[in-house]
């Protein structure tokens, strides 16, 4: 036991788009408590819902909505972000000053911030998770970057779940040739263990992502998912209050599943069909998993990295409005992500609380 650290207690508060942030720090806070740390989870919507599932046990605190929105079609992306900027601003802004309170009122020690950009104090140690340096927006890029990197710049450290050398998983979105502030690269988290069972489904479905695009893939692939032979289990990653199960012919139909559950099934799966979101992605490498990716439309991160995998021959892809249940087939000649063990030190990590 670390008697130095017995007692600490950690704010740790993921970004509420959709859930690969809230899954991401699943491991995080386990580490935190095998190391003598007390954490305060915080966050809004279905990522502090997913979290009060998995850690009921533990203080939940609830931050204001940055009210993140899907363009129904992707070519309207970005104009949709630049409409929610002023909701987004006014949240940061409140949650600035709520970060303020909490730190004084819940004695907290420090803070881990996965990419909300108000959970910050001078006063205690404050990290920043995010795996996107360079933040993808199209023309507009080096402004987002810079700006995002200015953000971070205020932080005393900024961990990246990645590997710092090539081959790595993030390619340009999480390295940059010269950083004026504390980057420490710490291997891919995920909440899933690869375990060896029997093989129970052909194909695992799972959709994550803010609406409306996380129901129009959804309404799609509920077709398109005729035309498969084969079993199919299809997770909608829909965080409610009661788990929902439903069957139809060769497809299993769930809303949400808890972690224990969703190790389980990626297990028991065959082969993914997923958006290319990060966090999936490092599931999918802790698993070395045979996958097809959707990435959601004008997203430019998630089209980048699925043009990343795709040129490296690992895992192939399709624009959303082109998919075709047929496409699946394609998987056969790709390599599939490459099972990757990384045993890190969490307690050398967290030093960054003790000073």
């Amino acid at each position: 036991m670390n008697f130095n650290s017995t007692q600490k207690t950690i704010l740790i508060a993921p970004l509420n788009w959709g859930l690969g942030h809230a899954t991401r720090c699943i491991p995080i806070i386990k580490a935190l408590q095998e190391n003598d740390y007390v954490p305060i989870i915080a966050s809004d919507g279905i990522a502090l819902e997913l979290l009060r599932k998995e850690f009921p046990y533990l203080q939940s605190l609830e931050l204001p909505s940055y009210q993140i929105e899907y363009a129904k079609n992707g070519k309207n992306f970005k104009w949709k972000l630049l409409q929610n900027c002023p909701k987004m601003i006014e949240a940061v802004l409140e949650e600035k000053k709520t970060i303020k309170k909490w730190v004084k009122k819940y004695h907290i020690d420090g803070i881990i911030s996965d990419n909300r950009l108000g959970v910050f104090s001078q006063k205690v140690p404050s990290v920043f998770i995010t795996h996107q340096l360079n933040v993808m927006t199209g023309n507009t890029t080096w402004i987002t970057s810079k700006l995002h990197q200015h953000i971070i710049k205020k932080y005393a450290e900024c961990w990246v779940p990645d590997f710092e050398e090539t081959p790595n998983l993030t390619g340009k979105l999480g390295h940059i040739k010269k950083a004026d502030f504390e980057i420490k690269y710490i291997g891919p988290l995920s909440r899933i263990q690869k375990k060896p069972i029997p093989k129970k489904y052909d194909l695992m479905v799972i959709l994550s992502g803010p609406e409306p695009q996380r129901g129009i893939l959804e309404e799609k692939l509920k077709k398109e998912i005729l035309g498969f032979k084969g079993k199919t289990i299809f997770i909608k990653g829909i965080v409610e209050k009661d788990q929902k199960k439903d069957e139809t012919g060769d497809v299993t139909y769930y809303n949400f599943m808890n972690s224990r559950q969703l190790e389980q099934t990626f297990n028991e799966s065959e082969t993914i069909l997923c958006r290319s979101g990060y966090t999936t992605i490092m599931d999918l490498v802790k698993l070395g998993k045979k996958a097809f990716f959707i990435p959601t439309p004008g997203q430019y991160e998630q089209e980048y990295l699925a043009e990343k995998f795709k040129k490296e021959a690992l895992v192939p892809y399709a624009k959303q409005d082109e998919f075709k249940i047929e496409n699946l087939a394609e998987m056969e000649v790709y390599k599939g992500l490459q099972q990757h063990e990384s045993p890190f030190d969490w307690t050398n990590l967290f030093q960054v609380f003790e000073k």
